[in-house]
């Protein structure tokens, strides 16, 4: 096990599947706009890991709250229960790309209680480079029982999120061009809330796919205000996708920070809630 709990390496994960309390694997691969990954999970995935998706189960239907609203946690916790989850078990997520879907998974469950949650840090690439094997054998995963408590981990509305911008630190973990207003290709305006710091979550990662080192994280975080605990801090992206893996950065770097899980797709939906643009977060 890492010295933070929030991620582990592919060769920790080995070992805890070698060990004798293996993990609940679930392997969130998916796609901005699509399509579904299921049929690559299908044609190879760690042993035993069980599919989840994002669009149908971490998240409800596109509406008012936003393109990945928050799930019906009686209906996230079926999911979890179906792919195997207990309560006093660990879970590790993976996905295919970013980090982005799994760290969505992690934050449902650590929103929810579970408290014994990892994120394979690089994914599904960081597990083969090690020589993980793959297999397209469909797991038969026992029933779990985690039944979710929400309200266990930081999650803020929209209102709450235009106060922590006055009050505390809001980060905006889109890329830097939709925080600025110079492109928006998915939702209804372009630029950001006013307040909210440009902190694109891609700048969370080297190069090579993992977390930098926490004090690299830390200092990052510190220059753009978020340093210390001596405020709040808060994260929004597009959908509530990538901001979740800003806060698992963030959980990394040894600051907590709490998720407005509706971001941008449900703050500009709302034409009478203000928009800033340009690099200044006023």
């Amino acid at each position: 096990m890492t010295a933070n709990s929030a991620i582990l390496s592919a060769a920790e994960l080995a070992d805890a599947l070698a060990g004798p309390r293996p993990p609940v694997l679930l392997d969130v691969r998916w796609q901005l706009g699509g399509p579904d990954l299921r049929t690559a999970y299908e044609a190879g995935h760690l042993p035993g890991a069980v599919y989840v998706d994002l669009d149908r189960e971490l998240a409800g239907p596109p509406g008012a709250g936003g393109r990945h609203p928050l799930p019906d946690p009686h209906e996230f916790g079926a999911v979890m229960r179906r792919a195997g989850v207990r309560a006093d078990a660990d879970v590790v997520v993976y996905d295919g790309g970013l980090g982005w879907a799994a760290a969505r998974a992690w934050w449902l469950l650590r929103w929810t209680g579970h408290t014994r949650v990892r994120v394979l840090d690089g994914g599904l690439a960081a597990w083969t480079a090690a020589g993980g094997v793959l297999t397209d054998e469909p797991p038969t995963p026992v029933e779990g029982d985690f039944k979710p408590t929400p309200g266990l981990f930081g999650l803020l509305d929209a209102d709450a999120a235009a106060a922590l911008a006055r009050s505390g630190v809001l980060l905006d973990a889109r890329a830097g061009e939709r925080y600025r207003g110079e492109v928006e290709p998915i939702d209804p305006v372009g630029g950001h809330i006013p307040g909210a710091v440009s902190a694109p979550t891609t700048e969370n990662v080297g190069a090579d796919g993992l977390f930098r080192p926490a004090a690299e994280l830390r200092a990052r975080f510190a220059a753009l205000g978020a340093g210390g605990g001596a405020v709040p801090v808060g994260v929004y992206c597009g959908s509530g996708v990538s901001g979740a893996h800003e806060v698992l950065a963030l959980e990394v770097a040894g600051i907590p920070a709490a998720l407005y899980a509706g971001s941008w797709s449900e703050w500009s939906s709302d034409p009478s809630r203000p928009v800033a643009t340009g690099p200044d977060p006023q």
